[in-house]
């Protein structure tokens, strides 16, 4: 390796959570979700706040040290919920992924629902700078009655600052499997002229900022109760079959699609957003 690469890599920023989330016995008998396990290593951190209110689901903030995303980072995050545990799990602000100008950033989520868990996969929205490069997977396994909440969001380039993302490579691929059967499987590349492509009707028609809610078992009244939300700044989609819910949100700007996404979350969750959300 040649020694500007050599310093290149050396300065990579890597990070890896792992937690694990059970049920234990709290105040007056009463069961609670708490962390039964936690590791942490490099430029990512999980933190514990403080409920506003007593809730028997534990919420969990992930928070990246290095500050943003850059060429050849690598995260890892590995999140395991226990039989009938419950937790919520929001980031500290907005991630940004950075130019790159050789290999790629990439990140790798692992999420495990034992039976009658639930968890609720609800980061802040990432945001993709021009030239950024990104290769992203998600794996969630869930025991047969599991519950799901998945809420993801990328936002490309931030309009309110004039910028724009003329070119890049972002590759985001998800599967979900029940009861180790695959019953759920997306991937989405953009690469070259990603702005060129937004623009095609059958992808964003112009949009760039987009999202994802999955819920798993499927959520009618939710569907029922979005579709009747009025002011929405984005076009919005949902269906349900086979078990699934997914909703998908398209918007002008990164600022309109938070506004929805926070008028959506909150049906789903069926209570108000985790208070680090709304900042």
């Amino acid at each position: 390796m040649d020694p500007q690469g050599a310093v290149f890599a050396a300065n990579r920023a890597t990070g890896t959570v792992r937690l694990g989330v059970g049920l234990r016995e709290g105040a007056g008998r009463h069961t609670q979700s708490c962390r039964t396990h936690v590791f942490e290593e490099g430029s990512l951190r999980v933190r514990f706040p403080n409920p506003v209110r007593p809730s028997p689901a534990l919420d969990a903030v992930l928070v990246n040290t290095a500050g943003g995303i850059a060429g050849g980072d690598r995260s890892d995050i590995d999140i395991a919920v226990e039989e009938g545990a419950s937790v919520r799990v929001t980031t500290s602000s907005a991630e940004k992924v950075y130019r790159a100008t050789g290999a790629p950033a990439h990140m790798q989520v692992r999420l495990t629902v034992g039976r009658g868990g639930n968890l609720a996969w609800m980061p802040r929205e990432m945001i993709l700078f021009d030239r950024a490069r990104l290769a992203r997977t998600i794996d969630v396994d869930l025991a047969d009655d599991a519950r799901l909440l998945l809420a993801e969001a990328v936002v490309f380039g931030r309009t309110g600052m004039d910028e724009a993302v003329h070119e890049g490579w972002f590759s985001d691929r998800w599967r979900v499997r029940r009861a180790g059967r695959l019953v759920y499987a997306e991937t989405m590349r953009l690469d070259g002229a990603i702005a060129q492509t937004l623009r095609e009707p059958a992808v964003a028609g112009g949009g760039v900022a987009v999202a994802v809610i999955l819920l798993m078992p499927a959520d009618e009244a939710f569907v029922a109760a979005l579709r009747g939300c009025e002011g929405l700044r984005g076009e919005v989609g949902a269906s349900s079959w086979n078990g699934i819910t997914a909703v998908r949100f398209c918007a002008p700007d990164g600022e309109s699609l938070r506004y929805d996404l926070a008028t959506a979350l909150p049906l789903a969750l069926d209570g108000p957003l985790p208070p680090l959300w709304l900042n």
